[in-house]
């Protein structure tokens, strides 16, 4: 496993809140889809916010922190604002970019690391889905993050083909694992960066997690 390296304490930081049930908890999947979509639709309901443009131009830093269903809760009173991101049994809230040392205590005292949910039984499809590295053999969280860097790229950077339609249908996520081979051979029709990891937790710096790809079926 890397090492886990220090954030510089002023860097802006995207947090993600994944509801954890434990008695009932969503699939992987859902869960990745989820974060992915909340990711985007925080950003989507204030695009305008200068905070956004400071942090798209750092690392897109984001971080998955997960909270029982109390917690998550408290979570959406301390933000009503925020429109909930529910794929499945899973439920995630996105919040605007923050310096990474001045997240509010009720979000610092979640956890990032460990972030587990059970393996999918069934394949999560749609038209846009996005492609994970499972050779990396990510955890929950570590694989959310990187769904949403990967969500957020194609809708921030992609020359726009298919956004719209995708919008009016309320913009569904399909999650695949993929082996090393496959992640590579369909990496050539990613429809927007193919995204590598900076190496701050789990996984070596450069390594190649996640893109978007188009099922045109």
């Amino acid at each position: 496993m890397t090492e886990m390296r220090d954030r510089d304490p002023g860097e802006l930081v995207q947090p993600i809140i994944l509801r954890i049930d434990k008695e009932d908890p969503s699939s992987e999947d859902e869960g990745l889809s989820a974060v992915s979509r909340a990711a985007v639709i925080a950003y989507l309901q204030d695009p305008h916010n200068p905070e956004w443009q400071q942090w798209a131009s750092q690392a897109f830093a984001k971080s998955v922190r997960r909270a029982n269903p109390k917690m998550f809760a408290k979570v959406l009173e301390m933000f009503p604002d925020q429109m909930v991101s529910e794929v499945g049994k899973a439920q995630a809230v996105g919040l605007p970019p923050l310096p990474a040392a001045d997240l509010p205590k009720l979000i610092a005292k979640l956890q990032v690391s460990g972030t587990q949910l059970p393996k999918s039984e069934e394949i999560l499809t749609s038209k846009v889905n996005i492609a994970v590295n499972a050779s990396l053999e990510m955890s929950t969280g570590k694989a959310a993050a990187q769904c949403a860097h990967a969500l957020f790229a194609w809708l921030t950077e992609s020359d726009g083909q298919g956004i719209e339609s995708w919008l009016k249908a309320h913009a569904p996520v399909g999650i695949r694992h993929l082996p090393r081979t496959d992640f590579d051979a369909l990496s050539q029709h990613a429809v927007g960066p193919v995204i590598q990891d900076a190496g701050l937790t789990e996984i070596e710096p450069g390594s190649t997690t996640a893109f978007v790809f188009i099922d045109e079926d």
